[in-house]
């Protein structure tokens, strides 16, 4: 008999956006346990936000817990968050939009780093854009992961391809983590840009023009996508296909693009359309956020499984840390 190897979506309700204003405070409900290190630039909030790892580490730092109005739940589940490494297009300083473009050498060992960094948090689905950086990115980086599980992309296009590719060992089904791929976490369209030098295409049609495509919120370039357009679909599918596996206690890993990203990131610390235009996120770094209790709560950039409690902001995080992967395994 087949041992089917599929995902279940989550049956779970869904967040509403609501109109309640985000507050900064730190947590120190966890604390008992171990201790995180990251950066977070809350003074910059207004200004600028940034995604990019920093090895100067406090304790307890200052996170940002955003509630999503949804029913109070025992439940507690990672998020993790991953641009892509640098393509060979990022190399060459090209806009790449929804090109399928793979990594570049640096890019590789960006994702590899990645997958380091995130060694020691559970990870129960993976999701991807259609697009060969971020496939490649999420697959390296779980080569590195200390459950040892294998992600395998899951192929749902028609009856033929599930029937072609399923899993006829349970053994093996459970020694592996599904891979789902979606064009809605696909980069934001870049129409008649895409392929252009950023350099040449700034002295052609004006920085001024150039930057007014790339970094407004509502503005697209010719034939292509706004950022507002992007987050529409982005978005869209993260509601609806990956916030109820969080909902239901599942550990889920997205590796996607700058602006499918930023625009998920906007969602869940409820960005202005002016905070998430300064949003910058580098390849290859990861973001983890801690969901409980309906709320989403920013970790940051993890510094990497050499730090003694770099996960371990709760119970659960914590027997992880320690290594009882069957006690976690028991817990859902």
């Amino acid at each position: 008999m087949a041992a089917t190897f599929c995902y279940q979506p989550a049956c779970a309700g869904l967040h509403g956006l609501g109109n309640d204003v985000p507050s900064l405070g730190v947590s120190r409900k966890f604390g008992r346990f171990l201790t995180m290190r990251f950066a977070y630039n809350a003074r910059d909030r207004e200004h600028k936000l940034l995604a990019s790892i920093s090895h100067a580490s406090a304790v307890d730092p200052p996170s940002l817990s955003i509630s999503h109005n949804s029913p109070s739940t025992e439940t507690e589940s990672t998020l993790i968050l991953i641009r892509h490494g640098e393509s060979l297009w990022n190399e060459k300083n090209l806009f790449t939009g929804c090109c399928d473009v793979p990594l570049t050498k640096r890019g590789v060992e960006e994702a590899i780093e990645a997958g380091k960094r995130n060694s020691h948090i559970p990870v129960d689905i993976i999701y991807t854009s259609a697009l060969i950086r971020a496939q490649m990115t999420a697959m390296l980086a779980m080569t590195q992961h200390r459950q040892k599980k294998v992600p395998i992309i899951i192929h749902n296009e028609s009856e033929k391809t599930t029937t072609w590719t399923q899993v006829y060992s349970e053994k093996t089904s459970k020694q592996s983590i599904p891979v789902i791929t979606a064009w809605q976490l696909n980069e934001r369209m870049y129409g008649e840009l895409q392929g252009l030098n950023k350099q040449e295409t700034a002295e052609r049609y004006g920085k001024e023009k150039v930057h007014e495509w790339r970094r407004s919120y509502d503005i697209p370039p010719p034939k292509g996508e706004s950022l507002e357009m992007c987050s529409e679909r982005a978005v869209a599918y993260f509601k609806d296909s990956i916030e109820p596996q969080l909902q239901s206690g599942k550990h889920v890993m997205v590796a996607a693009h700058g602006n499918s990203l930023r625009s998920i990131i906007m969602y869940l610390d409820r960005l202005t359309s002016q905070e998430v235009i300064n949003l910058e996120l580098s390849t290859g770094i990861p973001l983890l956020y801690i969901y409980k209790e309906g709320k989403f709560i920013s970790r940051g950039s993890p510094v990497g499984p050499t730090e003694a409690g770099v996960y371990a902001y709760t119970q659960v995080q914590c027997f992880v840390r320690a290594g009882a992967w069957g006690y976690l395994g028991n817990m859902k």
